[in-house]
């Protein structure tokens, strides 16, 4: 399958534009020719956007005793790495095809505190006219040594690792390096402009059967106590079964049903709470704390064993004091406790779900198709915020399909993004649907927000893949 999607804007509904458009981008990439076979690229359904990168590895014999970093100058944009004392970066740099307006790239090492001085330790350039292209799957361009002249255009003995070539987003550096499209990006904004893929933590249901509990003591012995257990997952999820209609032993048989996250980090806190009538306050009498990853999984019908578990005794020196006081003997609960594999765990809208599989891999079947996104940009986006008197967007896109998110760089300060950006997801059900928003970038640094602000929602589409072409 392969869908061609461009985020639109939200003209009036009255308007001709709200209607879906034909496109006609230059796609580019489309494949090539491998011993008279025609392959797929991995990037046919995006336009091609040529970049110049620069990897910056290392550098040897250097006369400064100082931490160095390197300076990349071309026309009027200028990238840095880090300060090293090891004289080692390993940091890649790309500037977009459309800012060459310079033929000479200057590569230049300087000294820690040298950034407002035109003095540097040592230079070499390149002409953009020779640098050579490379596009996926060629293989990578390996670095080189390149001798350093000084200030009077000596060569002094000091050498320093590149690779310059000519590529495009399709190249495995293009996620990690620095663009020149976001030079104005400080500090930890750095990092959120990156295009990136996540992967949703694998989710369980945790099966709790409360059976019963023997030998808890109550506080009254002049009521018939109410007795019914709490459970709790992390700090937010609280589940209770009802009231115990039977007094001796107290029983439910009931199910406390969570939804618990790999690598299971998180306790299962069981408390036996008394509940007295008339008061908005329950009595613990019992608690126990259990690692969820201790507990068994389980992928089909069979049974789990059940087990005892001793309570953590409280009363009244307990609950007041520091809680160390320990119990003359121990009251006990009767538990079956379990991992469920064999259901989806649903965490999106059942109207719009991506994907049904079951939690354990062993259940899957074997995809159906393969899903190919190419996220082109968008057109006419709103204004999201105000900076200097004048309204601004830096956008970026989001798509979610089963476990796998991704999310598009961001183009900065303008109202008609381009992404051109391609992904690819296994399809293991058609009748599913992939999610796809356009939110605008709030953490880009030296903007004096503060870092929990939550990026702004442009906008939303959701497309069923049962819709889609088939190739």
């Amino acid at each position: 399958m392969r869908l061609k999607m461009q985020q639109a804007n939200y003209p009036d509904p009255q308007d001709d534009d709200f209607a879906l458009k034909g496109m006609n981008p230059q796609i580019g990439g489309r494949g090539w020719m491998d011993n008279k076979r025609y392959t797929t690229s991995t990037h046919d359904l995006v336009e091609q956007m040529f970049y110049l990168y620069v990897r910056v590895v290392k550098a040897k014999n250097l006369a400064s005793a100082e931490p160095c970093y390197v300076e990349l100058k071309l026309w009027n944009y200028i990238g840095k790495t880090r300060d090293a004392n090891n004289q080692e970066w390993t940091q890649v740099f790309a500037f977009s095809r459309d800012i060459l307006k310079s033929s000479v790239l200057e590569v230049l090492v300087k000294e820690k505190g040298m950034e407002k001085s035109p003095n540097y330790v040592g230079k070499v350039e390149f002409d953009l006219n020779e640098i050579p292209t490379r596009v996926p799957p060629n293989s990578p361009l390996a670095p080189q040594w390149y001798n350093l002249k000084d200030p009077y255009g000596e060569l002094w003995g000091g050498i320093i690792m590149l690779a310059v070539w000519m590529g495009t987003q399709a190249d495995e550096a293009f996620s990690e390096a620095w663009h020149s499209d976001a030079a104005q990006v400080n500090g930890e904004g750095v990092v959120s402009v990156r295009s990136k893929v996540y992967v949703s933590p694998k989710l369980w249901y945790l099966r709790v059967r409360v059976i019963e509990v023997q030998d808890i003591i109550v506080k009254s012995r002049n009521r018939v106590p109410q007795l019914r257990v709490k459970g709790q997952v992390g700090n937010q999820q609280v589940l209770r079964t009802t009231i115990s209609r039977v007094e001796n032993p107290p029983t439910w048989n009931e199910d406390l049903v969570f939804v618990v996250a790999e690598p299971f980090e998180e306790e299962l806190v069981l408390t036996i709470e008394d509940q007295i009538s008339g008061t908005m306050k329950d009595e613990a009498l019992g608690i126990i704390a259990l690692p969820l990853s201790t507990f068994e999984k389980r992928i089909d019908h069979r049974p789990v064993q059940s087990r005892w578990f001793n309570l953590k005794h409280f009363d009244c020196e307990s609950l007041e004091g520091d809680g160390k006081k320990e119990p003359k003997f121990s009251a006990k609960v009767h538990l079956r406790i379990c991992l469920e594999g064999g259901y989806h765990v649903l965490d999106e809208s059942t109207m719009y779900v991506s994907d049904q599989r079951p939690t354990a891999r062993q259940l899957w079947n074997p995809p159906v198709g393969i899903l190919e996104v190419g996220i082109l940009g968008a057109q006419k986006l709103l204004p999201m915020k105000m900076e200097e008197g004048r309204g601004r967007t830096d956008a970026y896109c989001v798509a979610r399909y089963g476990q796998k998110w991704v999310r598009t760089r961001t183009n900065l300060d303008t109202f008609n993004p381009r992404w051109n950006e391609q992904y690819t997801w296994e399809v293991y059900d058609p009748c599913t649907v992939i999610t796809l928003g356009v939110f605008d970038n709030c953490h880009l640094g030296g903007t004096g927000k503060a870092t929990a602000v939550r990026d702004s929602r442009i906008g939303k589409v959701r497309i069923r893949l049962s819709t889609l072409e088939s190739h």
